[in-house]
């Protein structure tokens, strides 16, 4: 069995018992005042494992099975064996990495929350991008267009969004997120930045 597959099974597992146990969900969401003022760092991981609604939990594994398996089958043909071990890392840290700019924003505000797989998922998405650019990504199965060109819409909503924070959901952890994911991406594989250009340059549109 994938790691992809190990982790959507813990992250549904998860997310459905903290369904019905609310000291479950309140003890693992990502809350920076209690990270940062009683030391409860195990926030930073556990909350990418809850999920604030069934929709929540099934976007959020149904993208990342499909980009994760991606990842997965290009750090296992670049780095062999210790490919799987890389690829843990790299969707544990993901979940901190996208989380921790907001959270040492918030970290004096005791009533604010944040929860879910965005970030690491995003991390994904966009470290799937790096490698095939020119992938298409399907959108409801009906608008489908090149990977990079999504990614750069998304970047620029989640970086406006994330500047009003009108609808309540961190979009700067899926903005976050994305940026990791292509540093980590290129440090695993340092040449597919130039492939990145190459194939982007090479893209016709219409031809």
């Amino acid at each position: 069995m994938s790691v992809t597959l190990i982790i959507i099974i813990v992250t549904v597992a998860i997310s459905l018992a903290a369904f019905n146990n609310a000291n479950i969900f309140q003890k693992g969401l990502m809350n920076p005042y209690m990270v940062f003022h009683k030391h409860q760092f195990f926030r930073l991981v556990t909350s990418g494992f809850l999920h604030g609604s069934y929709i929540h939990l099934g976007f959020n594994m149904f993208t990342f099975y499909f980009f994760g398996m991606v990842v997965e089958q290009v750090f296992g043909q670049l780095l062999g064996d210790s490919g799987t071990i890389v690829y843990v890392i790299f969707y544990l840290s993901a979940i901190i990495i996208s989380d921790l700019p907001v959270a040492y924003k918030k970290r004096d505000d005791p009533m604010y929350n944040s929860l879910g797989a965005s970030g690491a998922v995003s991390a994904m998405v966009f470290a799937s991008i790096l490698y095939f650019p020119l992938n298409d990504i399907c959108l409801y199965a009906i608008l489908c267009i090149p990977g990079f060109l999504l990614g750069a819409l998304y970047v620029i909503y989640s970086y406006y969004q994330g500047k009003n924070m009108s609808d309540n959901i961190n979009h700067e952890a899926h903005l976050y997120g994305a940026i990791y994911g292509l540093i980590f991406a290129l440090i695993v594989y340092p040449e597919a930045g130039g492939s990145f250009i190459e194939q982007i340059l090479s893209y016709r549109p219409f031809g």
